[in-house]
């Protein structure tokens, strides 16, 4: 399971970080190849792919051709810490003195009422011998 998990984290941080999410756009791909296929049923797929990728023109279908792989790339998310030279850390001795606590307790006699407390919270005697 952990090696799924960690399969699973792997890849979304590769298709968030890199061009491998234009991966996700092949049926896409197949999907404009099939119409262009329809429209000239001699076309190979080396035509197509050389039509859209080598020679790109703005055609009827320009806004199809944007939505293929790899055609637009997005800047991919980069992340960059930097420390200022001028940064330390120092350890300092820090006296700790201890503080003044007043106990609670949890339960008080004194506010219960004995009779009141047995005798409520109690199932009633003949329902409670039935189940016995």
């Amino acid at each position: 399971m952990k090696k799924l998990i960690s399969i699973l984290f792997l890849t979304l941080y590769l298709v968030s970080t890199t061009e491998l999410y234009q991966l996700l756009k092949i049926p896409t791909l197949v999907e404009h190849y099939w119409e262009h296929k329809r429209l000239n049923p001699d076309m190979p797929f080396s035509a197509f792919i050389k039509t859209h990728y080598d020679h790109p023109v703005k055609d009827g279908d320009y806004g199809k051709d944007q939505k293929l792989p790899f055609i637009i790339h997005s800047a991919p998310l980069a992340l960059v810490f930097t420390v200022n030279p001028g940064f330390s850390l120092e350890a300092s001795k820090i006296n700790f003195t201890q503080l003044k606590t007043n106990k609670i307790p949890s339960k008080d006699e004194d506010f219960c009422f004995k009779g009141f407390v047995s005798s409520v919270w109690e199932p009633p005697k003949s329902l409670f011998s039935s189940f016995i």
